[in-house]
């Protein structure tokens, strides 16, 4: 596979790697929103939801389009959508996973 590509994915993965930003995905997956809508939803100060968009804007995987003062937030690509639900199923899988391996252990007690 070209190196090029494998960094790409490793930088993205990097910019993900955080539990703040990924909620911010998920919100943006919702619909745009700007900041003090973002900080309201997540119940955190404007400075901890700008910096982690800053992250997310770097990485070009949200952008923003600046209305007079407010900065309207939104997925730069709408397949993030699908990632964070692929995501969300291998939890599931993994989730039924151990449920089963607690099931068979409980069985052999």
């Amino acid at each position: 596979m070209n190196q090029s590509i494998q960094q790409f994915k490793a930088d993205f993965f990097k910019a993900l790697a955080h539990p703040m930003r990924i909620q911010i995905l998920e919100l943006l997956s919702e619909g745009a929103k700007n900041v003090n809508e973002l900080q309201s939803i997540l119940g955190s100060e404007g400075s901890a939801v700008s910096q982690q968009l800053a992250v997310l804007r770097s990485k070009n995987v949200v952008h923003g389009i600046k209305e007079g003062t407010t900065v309207t937030y939104s997925l730069r690509d709408p397949l993030i959508r699908d990632l964070l639900a692929v995501t969300k199923q291998i939890f599931d899988n993994h989730l039924v996973d151990a449920i089963s391996m607690l099931e068979d252990i409980r069985k052999e007690s």
